[in-house]
């Protein structure tokens, strides 16, 4: 089984909501505390939703100094997977783990609702589970959540096939508008080179679960629990 490590911040909102979608998926999740200095031998690392340290200085500026992140570094060198969501993704590009940075969003207002992403990239660990151009409707919850990004990185980006989710425009059967906060390109989430690395402004965690409507993020956690790391890792604590 798959041991999933949650890591939580000052601040962290959506862990416990992270580590239920990764158990409801079939795999074994466990938190890890931002002062701690090992991932405990997780195969794969999410870094949740939330305010961590409060978003003071900049939405995870402070987080990237956190001790856990020396881990996360060499997990990522290692080639394990690593996926950010909404702060999480904040975090990976302020950590430079991820390209681009995010900042207040173009109406300068806490955007909370659903919206409309299609799948473009679907060779990562998160989104195997879909097939490429999948539409889905997932919520998002910021203030900081405009991917910005210089010219080269964004044409870069483009043409490395590293853009995994992107916001798209209403249709009659979805008439929710698109691009909730500004985003270049319309971006929702990006990958690194090797797509072992993701970052997503939506919250796949929070649609995971048929109790609560289509479970169109459920796949980002089937994803995973069906990703097997090169070699296999013991002595990895359950909850």
């Amino acid at each position: 089984m798959l041991n999933v490590a949650v890591v939580r911040f000052p601040g962290s909102n959506c862990d416990f909501d992270t580590l239920r979608a990764v158990e409801r998926a079939g795999a074994n999740a466990f938190f890890v505390w931002h002062r701690d200095a090992s991932l405990n031998g997780a195969d794969a690392v999410i870094l949740p939703g939330g305010f961590s340290y409060g978003d003071y200085l900049r939405s995870g500026a402070i987080a990237r100094f956190s001790p856990v992140m020396q881990a996360v570094q060499r997990h990522v060198v290692d080639g394990g997977p690593v996926l950010g969501i909404c702060n999480g993704f904040q975090i990976l590009c302020e950590a430079h783990l991820l390209p681009g940075a995010l900042m207040r969003n173009a109406g300068l207002a806490f955007v909370s609702k659903p919206v409309d992403v299609i799948v473009e990239r679907a060779d990562t660990p998160f989104t195997s589970a879909y097939p490429a151009g999948s539409r889905l409707r997932l919520p998002v919850a910021h203030g900081d959540g405009r991917f910005v990004a210089g010219e080269d990185t964004l044409r870069m980006l483009e043409a490395e096939g590293r853009v995994v989710l992107r916001y798209v425009a209403a249709t009659e059967s979805s008439p929710l508008q698109p691009n909730p906060n500004g985003s270049a390109r319309h971006i929702a989430g990006i990958s690194n080179a090797s797509g072992t690395v993701v970052g997503i402004m939506p919250h796949p965690e929070r649609v995971a679960d048929s109790l609560l409507g289509p479970p169109d993020g459920h796949g980002f956690f089937t994803s995973l629990a069906a990703w097997r790391p090169r070699a296999s890792k013991l002595n990895v604590p359950s909850r």
